[in-house]
């Protein structure tokens, strides 16, 4: 995350610096000051300007904080769709204020029991399943602004469950701990951090993609790249909500069992049959529903 501080050398200021500093999410800081101080803090650059007169726009340009857009990402559906239903149901709040309406905005969803949907859909069947594992994937792409979230499938399930039987209205994030960017992913994996250009990366998606030789929009990398990493605060707080498990632990799960072919008995999450590389997956087209 790129992120401006304004107000940035005064007694708050300097302290959200420090505190964004230590962050890992956050990959540099824009510290805006009328009066630019000769202090030097890790990931910070000054500009110097002044609210009330200058031109901020230029020093706003790409970050992630003050602003987020709410459209969503252009180039993936999926996150067109979102932001399409979160308008809709901004408008039947407005037309029916007298329902509870609660959002639940969960990030990435994981459990061991969704591994062969996760896989069909976002890998394929062309990575051989021992090969996922820790001692395995010795690479980890290091791509810029590559950050997002998860949660375990339980602890949604706990969200929505809390939701539907409380008062609570309005939208809650639901997200656990830690972020998994790729220096985090790099340690719960024993994995080396490899530099990547994201726009290789985004060819390397898109020709393998339109080759069919996995099912990944190149949309899902941008929308990864561009997500803003949430704050759970409010639906701990009001909804009474907090994960049992770690993103990570999450995460770890899901590998396992997309290494063990783990499924769940309904028509979604079931393994399909076809041999160890999925013949039929790959005759009635790779990521495709029934």
């Amino acid at each position: 995350m790129r992120i401006v501080v304004t107000g940035a050398s005064g007694n708050v200021g300097t302290s959200v610096l420090e505190a964004l500093a230590r962050d890992d999410a956050v990959e540099s800081i824009v510290g805006v000051a009328r009066r630019v101080p000769e202090l030097a803090l890790p990931k910070t650059s000054w500009r110097a300007a002044d609210v009330a007169s200058d031109d901020l726009r230029p020093i706003f340009e790409g970050a992630d904080c003050e602003d987020w857009p709410t459209e969503g990402i252009p180039s993936a559906y999926y996150a067109r769709q979102k932001a399409e239903v979160e308008r809709r149901l901004d408008l039947f709040e407005l037309e029916a204020p007298d329902v509870r309406v609660v959002r639940l905005r969960p990030a990435l969803i994981f459990k061991r029991g969704a591994a062969s949907e996760i896989r069909r859909l976002f890998v394929g069947p062309l990575l051989p399943s021992p090969l996922v594992r820790r001692s395995l994937i010795p690479l980890v792409p290091e791509v810029d602004r590559l950050v997002f979230q998860a949660v375990h499938s339980s602890d949604v399930g706990e969200a929505y469950r809390l939701a539907a039987t409380g008062n609570a209205r309005g939208a809650f994030n639901i997200a656990a701990e830690p972020v998994l960017d790729p220096r985090t992913l790099a340690d719960m994996l024993d994995a080396k951090l490899v530099p990547v250009q994201a726009g290789a990366l985004r060819a390397l998606a898109d020709i393998s993609w339109r080759l069919h030789l996995q099912p990944s929009a190149p949309g899902w990398l941008d929308m990864a790249r561009a997500v803003p990493v949430m704050d759970t605060a409010r639906a701990r707080n009001e909804l009474g909500w907090a994960p049992k498990h770690g993103a990570d632990e999450a995460l770890l799960e899901l590998l396992g069992g997309i290494r063990d072919g783990a499924d769940f008995p309904t028509p979604p999450l079931a393994r399909r049959s076809g041999g160890p590389l999925r013949v039929k997956e790959l005759v009635t087209g790779i990521g495709s529903r029934p």
